[in-house]
């Protein structure tokens, strides 16, 4: 019969090591929140800017265009970073329940190479790409 310990061991993740990605992932979280900030005040600062005093501005039909995209530009990044800072903190939520590290799919481990990539990933690399292959349909 196989020591399950030693199974666990080759395959998940010990404490310290839990640890030290449950730090870095906190840390991610930080980062992004910060980044999100940047962009929603820079965001807010140019729509202040040409919503304000119009004396210096022209009422051109491309500059308009040009705020317009950049308006919208910064709220797909903002999108983006936000659902990267959920992923992030589901990941942190998943390491405190004590099931981070296992497929939300086939209940199987996730690869520690995949998890070094993408410590926020939550199907083992096999159902994810059926779960994509399936979305591509």
């Amino acid at each position: 019969m196989p020591n399950k310990k030693n199974n666990n061991s080759k395959k998940g993740f010990k404490k310290e090591e839990l640890k030290g990605i449950r730090k870095s992932l906190v840390k991610q979280k930080k980062q992004k929140i910060e980044e999100i900030m940047k962009i929603k005040g820079e965001s807010l600062k140019n729509f202040k800017d040409s919503s304000g005093d119009l004396s210096g501005y022209s009422f051109h039909m491309a500059d308009m265009a040009t705020d317009l995209y950049d308006r919208e530009f910064s709220l797909e990044l903002a999108e983006g970073e936000r659902e990267m800072l959920f992923a992030l903190d589901k990941a942190i939520r998943r390491i405190d329940e004590g099931s981070y590290g296992k497929c939300d799919i086939c209940g199987n481990n996730i690869s520690k190479q995949r998890l070094k990539a993408m410590p926020q990933a939550e199907n083992c690399i096999e159902c994810q790409e059926k779960e994509e292959k399936s979305t591509d349909k």
